[in-house]
This record gives structure tokens, C-alpha cells and sequence, in this order.
């Protein structure tokens, strides 16, 4: 902070120092007199040579027809009727700071302008509109526009690039996605094949239809059928634990088993009532002492 205030004290002295020095000087050459001096600025001359202004006008005057120049003299054009209340016009003359006022007073010169040029043009039998099949000249040249041509195709093949990778792109994921399904469903069947494989030989499925390629063949336990030839050890166990699931109960009637009458036969149940009854009747209790006898021996 020191450093910084030492710095500017210098600068403030060599600047003192130098205001002195040119004072000096002018005293020596006897610009200054003794006493207060204070600078005085010239008065201004304003010069107005009519005979030199007359003889630039007429170089600038061209002597060209009208039809080239295209220049008018001429009024402003009148106000519309809603702004005649708002813009009060005092003989000509409008405010130049007032923005809106000297905006308007260009486009009411441009206005009268057009007006009177089109009539004048239509009297001297100059068309004033386009033709429909007009080609106008092209402001630019012929290698400008073979650049511009090539940059939008430029800029058109690199929109198109741009759109191909992005379609790449989400294909790619949606080929992963699809890829991981199949894995994942390769995986699944595999799992139930082995699972089939498994129990087939614990001997619960009776036939390989999962090899097949049916992974969804549900395995059913085995029944003992006559003519199965199934390992004994097999058929052992599966006595003796049987084949899964609920032990218990598992003859007791239900609401379902008791009001089946698939497997009923009335025949089979009368004839097998008749025998017993016959068998019965021929069969006739032996008396007591041969009761006896077949005890004691």
C-alpha cells in the first residue's frame, strides 16, 4: 500500500515539475506578461462565401435526365386524421429532440415523394412494377455462390452423418438389450433342462420328451404299472418316501372324492353282494363239541 501511494506521489510531482518548466518557457519567449494570467480562447469567424458555395452546386449539379436522378422537391405529406390530435404541426416546424416527431416527418417526406415520383414515372410510361417472369441479377458472383452451395452440402452431409450414428447408436443398445434377453432366456432353459434331467433320474418323468426340446414338459410321478421295469432300489424308495409333498391324510375323503361316481358300478357291487350271501348260506356254524375239539387240538 505504501509502494503504491509513493508511486503516485511521484507522478503528481513530475507533472507539477513539467507545467513549471513550460510556463518557464513561455515567459522567456514573451508569450506571458507579469501578473494574473489566465488562458482567453479566440473568438469564433463564421464565414459564409456565397459565390464559392454557388460554384460547388453547380459541380455537383449532373446533367443527366431526370429518369437517372430520380430527385424530388417537395412538401411534406399531409397528416392521417388519428394523428392529427396527438402531433400538432406549428407551421412546419417540430421539435428535433422529440423522437417521434422527427421520425414522423421522415416517412411524411418519404410519402409525398412516392407519390409524385410514380405519377411522374406513369407519364413518362415507365413501368413501375415487376414482371412476373423478371430475373433480377444476383448480388453476388458466381464463385461466392458455388462456395455457399458446397458449405450447405457440406453442412447437409454432416446433419446426415450425425443422424446415421445416432441411429447406430440406439440400434447398438437395442441390440445388447435384445442380446441380454436371449442370454437370460438361454440361461432359463438350460436350468429346466438340468432340473428335468434331475428328476428323470430320480425316475419321477416316464419319458425324455424334454430332450425334445420342450423344456416345458411338466414331470409326472411314476405309476406302477405292470411290465415297468424301473431300477428296484428306485422303486424302493420311492415306497417307502414316496414321491413329495403332503404324506398325511392323504386317503381321507373330501367333499370332491365323496360326491365322484366315476369309478361306481352297480353291477360289480351286486354281484359281489349275491356271492358273499351265497357263501354265506352254504357255510353252517359246527356245534359245540366240535368247537371244543378244534381248540383243544
Amino acid at each position: 500500500m505504501s509502494h503504491a501511494v509513493y508511486n503516485d506521489g511521484n507522478e503528481m510531482d513530475s507533472e507539477e515539475s513539467n507545467s513549471d518548466l513550460e510556463l518557464q518557457e513561455a515567459f522567456e519567449a514573451g508569450k506571458l506578461k507579469s501578473g494574473l494570467n489566465y488562458a482567453v480562447t479566440a473568438a469564433k469567424t463564421h464565414i459564409n462565401n456565397k459565390a464559392q458555395l454557388k460554384n460547388k452546386l453547380d459541380e455537383l449539379r449532373s446533367p443527366l435526365d431526370w429518369v437517372e436522378r430520380l430527385d424530388l422537391v417537395n412538401a411534406p405529406a399531409a397528416l392521417a386524421p388519428e394523428l392529427m390530435t396527438e402531433v400538432t404541426d406549428d407551421g412546419g416546424k417540430i421539435d428535433v429532440e422529440d423522437d417521434f416527431q422527427r421520425e414522423l416527418l421522415f416517412y411524411r417526406q418519404a410519402q409525398a415523394a412516392v407519390l409524385e415520383g410514380i405519377i411522374k414515372l406513369q407519364s413518362l410510361s415507365i413501368p413501375t412494377k415487376r414482371p412476373d417472369d423478371y430475373f433480377a441479377q444476383m448480388a453476388k458472383s458466381e464463385d461466392h455462390m458455388k462456395k455457399v452451395r458446397e458449405k450447405l452440402l457440406s453442412r447437409k452431409l454432416k446433419m446426415e452423418l450425425s443422424e446415421k450414428a445416432k441411429k447406430l447408436r440406439s440400434l447398438r443398445k437395442f441390440g445388447k438389450k435384445v442380446q441380454v434377453e436371449v442370454q437370460q432366456k438361454r440361461q432359463k432353459e438350460k436350468k429346466q433342462l438340468l432340473d428335468s434331467v434331475k428328476k428323470y433320474r430320480k425316475g419321477k418323468p416316464e419319458s425324455l420328451d424334454f430332450l425334445e426340446g420342450d423344456s416345458k414338459v411338466q414331470a409326472k410321478p411314476t405309476t406302477s404299472k405292470k411290465g415297468s421295469k424301473l431300477n428296484p432300489k428306485r422303486n424302493f424308495k420311492n415306497k417307502k418316501f414316496g414321491f413329495g409333498g403332503q404324506k398325511k391324510r392323504s386317503k381321507y375323503n373330501t367333499a370332491e372324492s365323496s360326491s365322484d361316481m366315476n369309478n361306481f358300478s352297480v353291477k360289480t357291487h351286486q354281484q359281489q353282494s349275491k356271492r358273499k350271501t351265497l357263501a354265506n348260506k352254504n357255510k353252517k356254524r359246527p356245534g359245540k363239541s366240535k368247537r371244543n375239539k378244534s381248540r383243544k387240538s
